[in-house]
């Protein structure tokens, strides 16, 4: 059926139609999320994770950052979240690194389909993980005391930005599982990028507490622009200064890497 599907799709000189493209993307994703049902551990790593995160940072730091662990809960589970998205974009780096190692990208390449199917179908995939694991960590937040006062208009926005700038991201992923040499190698490119550009936000402590000279870095980092924009939305607080300049950060990394990205790509035809 897949076969036939993707024949049709293929027109004169062996091109594909932009529609079929479109199809045999969509079938790539589909077969990506499958893969959770024959890989369970796959799922622990989108739920397990998260739910890790809120609970340690809530009852770990709440009482000493903010007096109690809701009150801290209030303020850091958008930095949580926003922590977690940079995280999960390593899956897909060591998930497409796999796939090279493995082969598996030179058998879909074969087939007569879109060259980039197998990667944009990957990332569509890893994007509706990104939105599993958001909803379960604001839905864990809600039952552990966290007021989503910007209603369910916030929480779509939010959801809406945090793919955005995941989509950007992504980019960098498929960078680094395109260059490294095997999966391990691509979480130490990965943590050694995320923990500091994380922790050096304000994703789980204000910027005013901090030195005056780590401030200049920390305003102008785009985990403290998600952060507080995702922050905003869901507590319904004015939020369109950091939301205009997660976009800029997103559009800015996405014109930077997706190319790059590309190449690399195409260089494993080579």
């Amino acid at each position: 059926m897949t076969g036939l599907t993707i024949a049709r799709g293929t027109g004169r000189g062996g091109r594909v139609h932009p529609l079929a493209a479109v199809r045999q993307t969509a079938t790539m994703a589909w077969r990506s999320l499958v893969s959770v049902k024959h890989n369970p551990l796959e799922l622990v790593d989108y739920s397990i994770t998260p739910i890790m995160f809120v609970f340690l940072f809530t009852y770990v730091f709440g009482g000493q950052m903010a007096g109690s662990p809701r009150d801290y809960l209030q303020y850091a589970l958008a930095g949580i979240i926003v922590q977690n998205t940079l995280f999960m974009s390593t899956y897909t780096a060591m998930s497409l690194n796999t796939d090279l190692t493995k082969g598996v990208f030179d058998r879909l390449r074969s087939l007569p389909i879109a060259r980039s199917a197998p990667l944009f179908g990957r990332i569509a995939a890893d994007l509706v993980k990104q939105l599993w694991a958001m909803v379960l960590m604001v839905v864990l937040g809600v039952l552990l005391g966290f007021r989503v006062t910007g209603g369910f208009a916030g929480f779509l926005a939010a959801a809406l930005l945090l793919l955005v700038f995941a989509a950007a991201v992504s980019w960098t992923a498929v960078l680094i599982g395109m260059m490294a040499g095997d999966p391990e190698k691509v979480q130490v490119y990965a943590f050694t990028f995320i923990f500091p550009i994380t922790f050096t936000s304000s994703a789980f402590a204000r910027v005013d507490t901090m030195p005056g000279w780590l401030q200049a870095w920390v305003e102008v980092n785009p985990v403290t622009q998600l952060s507080d924009a995702v922050r905003g939305l869901l507590l319904g607080a004015p939020a369109g200064r950091p939301i205009m300049w997660s976009l800029v950060w997103a559009v800015g990394i996405a014109v930077v890497f997706m190319p790059l990205a590309m190449r690399a790509y195409r260089s494993q035809d080579r």
